[in-house]
């Protein structure tokens, strides 16, 4: 029986059998997308960097603190009826007149930080996603393997039907019989094992959104859709928009900052002191003024602008060198996707329309007995053989796809696809 035949009948047997089930419960990639997005804590505790950040901002933004001094002098005194008699008490306000703008250098730094923070979470954002669609990849590659395991469960029983019938007709040894239930007990075997490999790829999908326990059976999606393959040069283009580049910028911005912050502190802040003095003695009050400045401000910020300086010019190197990783992840997903697309449409178009007519062809001849049931099952095996690899190429290509839009920043979804029929 030809295997488009094989399989009309086994969809027709679904379909009925549906009538009496209920109806499977089935997630989208988008609705797996929106699941992970709202649960994973991975992302929830930005929430609270970001405030965090935001605290920072306030804290680097204040001015010195105004303090307030209390000196006593002279007490105790020895040869005074009171140890206090003599006493100077001293109140005064103080602080620091900060110069060379260290307030906005150090409110740039905090800024750029929380600016950067935005950046950190788009790419874990980007990370989380391309996850989720490897592991619904992986559950729809599992469902694919279990339906063919199915079609190939209902070419083995019809092989069996026919060694059947020709063992009873007393034109094929019983042995034949037996060959042919074997081999759907295999196949009834892989269908298992697909089946339960299903099960763990959907909990694998499920735990991203914290669920332990499963509220869907399938997923949704045609693994065979070939999608479009943009050119190197167009990816080419778009790789500026990775969120592992865009982060560059914002560490550019805060290493600039950081410069200038440690430049600051060349230029030397006074130390001021205003206050009251009580002289115990004959009960005056005297006005107190102080100013402190240390010395040698320009030279013990040099080491620190040296530093920076370094670590703002290495920032570039940095950023070459993770363009060229990301170039060349670029190009192997690339070759990848269109190596597997050129296969696939290989297989579709010239091996598996030839596998079909030789198994119509091999069925014909075993009913005839002018071919033998190894010949037959070994061309039932091909066919097999060529739609798993025909289904595992475009997985490929699929992989190969959601690397190519975690790298250039596109979304997971190929809006062009070009169905199988």
């Amino acid at each position: 029986m030809a295997f488009r035949s094989v399989a009309t009948i086994a969809a027709v047997n679904l379909l009925c059998g549906l009538v009496w089930a209920q109806a499977p419960r089935v997630v989208t990639l988008d609705e797996a997308f929106t699941r992970t997005l709202e649960k994973h804590p991975a992302l929830a505790r930005y929430g609270y960097l970001h405030d965090a950040a935001l605290a920072l901002v306030d804290a680097d933004s204040q001015h010195p603190p105004l303090r307030v001094d209390l000196e006593l002098e002279n007490a105790p005194r020895s040869g005074q009826a009171s140890s206090f008699d003599s006493a100077e008490a001293t109140l005064s306000l103080a602080s620091v007149f900060e110069r060379g703008g260290k307030l906005a250098a150090r409110r740039a730094v905090a800024a750029a930080n929380l600016d950067a923070l935005t950046l950190r979470q788009e790419q874990e954002r980007a990370d989380l996603l391309a996850e989720v669609a490897r592991r619904y990849l992986d559950v729809l590659t599992a469902q694919s393997l279990a339906d063919l395991a199915t079609l190939d469960v209902a070419q083995r029983e019809t092989a069996v039907r026919v060694a059947n019938q020709r063992v009873r007709a007393g034109a094929t040894p019983d042995s034949v019989r037996l060959a042919a239930e074997a081999a759907l007990t295999r196949a009834g075997i892989q269908r298992d094992r697909n089946r339960i490999q299903i099960e763990a790829s959907m909990r694998s999908l499920a735990i991203l959104w914290g669920h332990r326990e499963l509220d869907f059976d399938r997923v949704t999606g045609d693994p065979l859709g070939l999608p479009s393959v943009p050119s190197l040069d167009d990816l080419r283009s778009l790789l500026e928009r990775n969120p592992e580049l865009r982060q560059f910028a914002d560490a550019t911005r805060v290493r600039e900052a950081r410069v200038q912050l440690a430049r600051s502190a060349r230029t030397t802040d006074i130390d001021w002191r205003a206050g009251v003095r009580r002289l115990e003695e004959d009960g005056s009050w005297a006005a107190v003024v102080g100013v402190s400045v240390p010395l040698g401000s320009a030279s013990r910020a040099a080491p620190g602008i040296r530093a920076a300086q370094a670590e703002l010019a290495a920032l570039s190197l940095e950023r070459e060198a993770q363009v060229l990783t990301l170039e060349s992840t670029l190009v192997d997903a690339h070759l990848r996707l269109t190596g597997a697309s050129a296969e696939v449409v290989a297989l579709r178009d010239l091996l598996l329309p030839k596998l079909d007519l030789a198994e119509r062809a091999a069925e014909r001849a075993f009913r005839a007995g002018a071919l033998s049931y190894i010949e037959w099952s070994q061309v039932q095996t091909e066919v097999m053989a060529a739609r798993r690899e025909q289904l595992l190429t475009a997985i490929e290509a699929r992989r190969a796809l959601i690397e190519i839009q975690r790298l250039t920043g596109n979304p997971f979804i190929a809006e062009n696809t070009r169905t199988q029929p």
